[in-house]
């Protein structure tokens, strides 16, 4: 679907790495040149017109943004992505609230960026990182969760779609589990929030975290939402201009309420005006569309898949867009290389989850993943190509 808006598609490429990147649709591009060619200025700083419309378009993202994940405005904190999210909820706030023999529940699916700080703060105050058991497709049980949970529990760090099973969890039933038992929620939602709808207050979500980049949107750029009595509760990462009412020579200073307190400097402007677009963009689309339209691709991908020999699958059930697999006796960097001789694109490698290995025993693996650009067409290339892969490496080396 809305194939024409996205340039880059114009030069024949089949693009399935949108677990990594999506491509821009021109309206986010356009909105971005237009910053810089008509009304560039800073934010929160200029009395003239430039600066005004600025102010208008920075500020208006944070209501765009709460409309789309059902948040208050001002529990929206603009960052860098959702590496800096998650750091900011670990360093900012669990630092100052989690104590000595504090239990931090993840799983072993998990992204870099939400297991190494963790293993961080552990090292730092002594918590300990336990890890809820997966069942035998890789994925997250609302069972393995309450089974886990101690008296010690005080986290439960997740991320919604996980990005190389693809396994969507009940965030909804955690979230109850958690608001029950006191225990604070985290979650990445950097694969869950580009690609369905995500209901922060609804899911007693606490902390959540995503990218701009990964919903059509430019890089550079993230969000950070947080429970508003939360967020009066934790501690910036940064100091400087703009986060501040006040500071004086005798070492007294006074930092501002909300969202300001964390965006210290200048802030990623343009970048901030791009997703804001590129929400209303998907949001004029319809979540539940391109969930639904991802899933059938997938569905169809894997039905066809499973007809060729020597085509290794990982996660043919997992309900998102994301499909794990491996060519029988080929490195997944070698297949990716094989693919993109056709212009296909995809990822291979440990994908940022390195102790995934521990469960698959396995360390690397090709990902396809869908976006709402992706059609058939596309899906019949990557099965025909894969299909001939018994002469790969004539085609690599």
């Amino acid at each position: 679907m809305n194939r024409e808006d996205f340039l880059m598609l114009k030069d024949d490429i089949t693009y399935f790495d949108n677990g990594a990147t999506t491509l821009k649709p021109k309206r986010v591009i356009d909105s971005m040149v237009d910053y810089y060619t008509k009304y560039t200025s800073n934010i929160h700083r200029g009395d003239y017109d430039a600066a005004i419309k600025t102010n208008e378009l920075y500020d208006g993202a944070r209501e765009v943004v709460g409309k789309f994940i059902n948040c208050l405005p001002e529990e929206v904190i603009f960052t860098s992505g959702t590496t800096m999210s998650l750091n900011m909820v670990v360093f900012g706030y669990m630092k100052y609230h989690l104590k000595k023999g504090d239990e931090v529940l993840v799983t072993k699916a998990e992204h870099a960026s939400n297991i190494l700080p963790w293993m961080r703060l552990s090292k730092e105050i002594g918590i300990n990182v336990k890890y809820i058991d997966l069942d035998e497709n890789y994925e997250l049980t609302i069972d393995n969760v309450l089974k886990s949970i101690t008296d010690k529990t005080k986290v439960i760090s997740i991320a919604h779609v996980t990005n190389v099973i693809g396994d969507v969890r009940d965030i909804n039933k955690i979230g109850q589990i958690c608001h029950n038992k006191g225990i604070l929620f985290n979650v990445d939602g950097a694969q869950s929030v580009p690609h369905m709808k995500v209901d922060f207050k609804n899911s007693n979500i606490d902390f959540l975290s995503f990218s701009g980049h990964k919903m059509c949107g430019p890089t550079g750029v993230g969000v950070l939402a947080v429970r508003k009595e939360l967020m009066d509760e934790m501690e910036p990462l940064c100091y400087g201009g703009g986060m501040n009412q006040t500071f004086e020579s005798d070492n007294s200073y006074e930092l501002k309420s909300g969202p300001s307190k964390f965006e210290a400097g200048t802030p990623p402007i343009a970048e901030v005006i791009g997703l804001s677009e590129a929400i209303k963009y998907l949001d004029n689309i319809g979540m539940d569309k391109i969930h639904a339209h991802e899933v059938e691709l997938k569905k169809y991908l894997v039905e066809e898949l499973e007809k060729i020999p020597n085509i290794i699958l990982y996660n043919k059930k997992a309900n998102s867009g994301i499909l794990a697999l491996n060519i029988d006796g080929v490195f997944a960097q070698d297949s990716s290389v094989y693919l993109n001789t056709y212009g296909i694109y995809v990822r291979a490698g440990n994908h940022c989850a390195k102790i995934l290995k521990d469960e698959m025993k396995i360390k690397n693996t090709v990902r396809v993943s869908m976006y709402l650009y992706n059609n058939k067409k596309d899906v019949d290339k990557l099965i025909e190509i894969l299909k001939r892969s018994e002469d790969i490496f004539k085609v690599v080396i």
